[in-house]
């Protein structure tokens, strides 16, 4: 099997939901403390059940806490058929470098 492509979270685009995609694969109790705007909540263990929901013909990224689930969920999606990158360091270094996190009200987060 072909290794995921790993991102740093310098190189992701400033903006989801257009042609790129952020899947965060953490779980829901992760997910409500605070999340990356515009990023798509796909708890690990529901992507196989919702993997209709994530677009094929976008860019593809993955993030969880610090990286190891994303691993995981990346090299799933890429065996059927996806083109995803793990973002290196999750959203642990997605706070280090000042991107924003939100909570589902709109209120600033904490990761």
């Amino acid at each position: 099997m072909d290794e995921v492509s790993q991102v740093q979270v310098s190189a992701l685009p400033t903006q989801f939901g257009g042609d790129a995609v952020l899947l965060d694969v953490r779980e829901d109790d992760e997910w409500q403390q605070g999340h990356a705007p515009e990023a798509l909540h796909i708890p690990m263990g529901d992507v196989p059940a919702r993997i209709a929901e994530i677009d094929s013909g976008k860019e593809l990224f993955v993030i969880c806490q610090a990286g190891g689930r994303s691993l995981r969920v990346a090299q799933y999606l890429q065996a059927n058929g996806y083109q995803p990158a793990n973002v290196e360091g999750g959203k642990l270094a997605w706070q280090q470098a000042g991107r924003p996190v939100v909570t589902d009200s709109g209120a600033p987060g904490t990761v």
